[in-house]
């Protein structure tokens, strides 16, 4: 299945329900493992993060260099037509500006003359006791308010994806969600309207992994917007 191919509808209104939304399988066994044997290519890699030293969690991730591997731009440029509108939406609900163009490379311009040149898509690699503590992929002043992970593995317990929401007036909800291999998982950013007795408001967002139990956990993140 390709991203073309997806119920968006029922995705839009899984986002809205919960600020995630898990898709059907869209990547083979083979293409999984060919993106996750990745990551010991350091050549693809602009960065190399040890989660550890700088106190968010356990494990390491990379991000990825320009020109992205293939399969990798292409994930990237099938799924921004489709989380535009919703994006769009979202931003007309809590009449913020909606500054996405309809082109992603556009998009991805308009970062790069504001000083975000940096690729943002990430391949982590998370053991036994790795954890990524709750945080945000913002990384400048522009953001895209959704973003992707796939799960490229199998052979682990543990390792669920968790979304932390603060709601209003109230205490923080939290949704975890185990990622299955070549499933994607589609999630909120920085925040996500949400009703309100004022009407909608932004519901502030973070996100992390939980504890790996046992083996190995590769999964593959598409931000939609680059890095300062």
């Amino acid at each position: 299945m390709k991203p073309d191919e997806l119920d968006w509808a029922a995705l839009a209104a899984e986002l809205d329900e919960y600020g995630c939304a898990l898709t059907p399988r869209l990547l083979t066994p083979d293409q999984c493992r060919e993106l996750a044997a990745l990551y010991d290519e350091p050549r693809h890699f602009r960065a190399t993060i040890d989660m550890a030293r700088y106190r968010f969690g356990a494990g390491q991730y990379r991000y990825f260099r320009y020109p992205l591997p293939e399969p990798v731009a292409a994930l990237r440029a099938a799924f921004y037509p489709h989380l535009l509108p919703i994006a769009r939406d979202w931003a007309a609900r809590l009449g913020h500006p909606a500054p996405w163009p309809d082109d992603l490379e556009e998009w991805l311009a308009r970062c790069h003359d504001a000083g975000q040149t940096r690729p943002t898509p990430i391949l982590l690699r998370y053991g036994p006791g790795d954890w990524n503590a709750l945080h945000r992929d913002l990384y400048g002043d522009l953001v895209f308010p959704l973003q992707v992970v796939f799960g490229l593995d199998t052979d682990y317990t543990g390792g669920e994806f968790l979304l932390v929401e603060q709601r209003p007036r109230a205490q923080s909800r939290g949704t975890a969600t185990a990622l299955k291999q070549g499933h994607a998982l589609i999630f909120t950013t920085r925040d996500r309207p949400v009703r309100s007795s004022r009407g909608w408001s932004a519901a502030p967002v973070r996100h992390g992994v939980s504890t790996v139990r046992t083996g190995r956990r590769h999964t593959l993140g598409l931000v939609f917007h680059d890095a300062t």
